[in-house]
């Protein structure tokens, strides 16, 4: 029997020890090598993008000779306005990659022997910086659709009698959201969040190119499909494959979000659950790579992304 890829030495690229032991000094050596890697690790102007600059010797900060802007290696950045150190922030990463189906902000909080809101925030600045390689493709050849619901969980009453259907809406809270997911096979992954799943249908026509094969299940809101592409059914009730026709890896994309919502964070606000299905589709399309590159990758995305307008000073504003 073939031995699983997440179990073999070549997942296993990335030593979480050998990053906490590096000194301030290499951890700082190696977000510089990150950041500028296009200029070998010297310093760019982020708002001129002169490569003349210089650095204090008295503190970490560069001055460009062009224009005179200060800057430093987490300028205009994901991390802009960070009070953890460089290597506190390269463990984060370490130990964000390694969690399969993800790290709950308490984890990381006592990994990092930090607060749970410093943590809760620092996550989700990964994950959005992991989503913005996820956004603004466009999807072509064989896609599998398919929704599945999320959050807004209600507590059963304790007699059966007392029980309410939760498939009535005067029963439900509003909170649970449906995330409706465009899968290449063998390829990349789009998820999008709605109220409901026959919302994603423009979302969908703008997403996949004419002349894909889209497959999908039985709901009736996947019929207007047929309008503009070839699409090919299954019937779940039946089979959950007919011939080529099913949406395994879609599935697959939904499993992986299910066990980070029941078994890692036991609960996701509707209101960030864009960003945990942005991460899970990150997840799923590097899922064959070892941690070392998804490491690197997950660093560079956070170094090449510009300030976060949803996170920067969020505790501050009182959200």
């Amino acid at each position: 029997m073939a031995q699983h890829f997440l179990l073999s030495a070549k997942a296993r690229t990335l030593s979480l020890a050998k990053v906490m032991r590096l000194s301030d000094q290499e951890a700082y050596e190696t977000f510089k090598a990150i950041r500028w890697a296009a200029n070998d690790g010297k310093p760019v102007c982020p708002r001129c993008g002169s490569c003349e600059a210089y650095e204090y010797k008295s503190r970490p900060i560069f001055k460009c000779r062009d224009c005179g802007a200060q800057f430093s290696v987490t300028t205009d950045t994901i991390f802009a306005s960070r009070k953890m150190a460089h290597r506190d922030l390269l463990a984060a990463i370490a130990i964000f990659v390694n969690g399969a189906k993800g790290v709950s902000a308490l984890q990381l909080s006592r990994d990092l022997d930090c607060q749970y809101k410093t943590a809760f925030v620092l996550a989700h600045k990964l994950r959005e910086a992991m989503g913005s390689k996820v956004q603004g493709r466009k999807l072509a050849g064989h896609v599998e659709i398919d929704g599945a619901y999320f959050g807004g969980y209600v507590k059963p009453e304790n007699r059966k009698a007392d029980r309410k259907d939760l498939r009535l809406k005067e029963n439900q809270t509003g909170k649970r959201k449906a995330v409706v997911v465009m899968r290449e096979r063998n390829g990349r992954t789009r998820p999008f969040v709605y109220q409901r799943e026959d919302d994603a249908l423009p979302a969908i026509v703008a997403n996949v190119l004419i002349g894909s094969t889209v497959y999908a299940d039985e709901a009736s809101c996947w019929d207007a499909l047929h309008a503009r592409f070839e699409a090919r059914r299954v019937n779940h009730s039946v089979a959950f494959k007919d011939e080529d026709a099913c949406t395994n890896q879609a599935e697959s994309f939904f499993s992986r979000l299910r066990r980070a919502e029941v078994g890692t964070h036991h609960h996701i606000s509707g209101r960030y659950l864009h960003q945990y299905a942005n991460e899970m589709a990150w997840r799923e399309d590097h899922r064959r790579e070892p941690n070392g590159t998804l490491y690197q990758l997950v660093a560079d995305a956070a170094l090449a992304h510009s300030v976060s307008r949803e996170w920067k000073g969020y505790w501050q504003r009182g959200a």
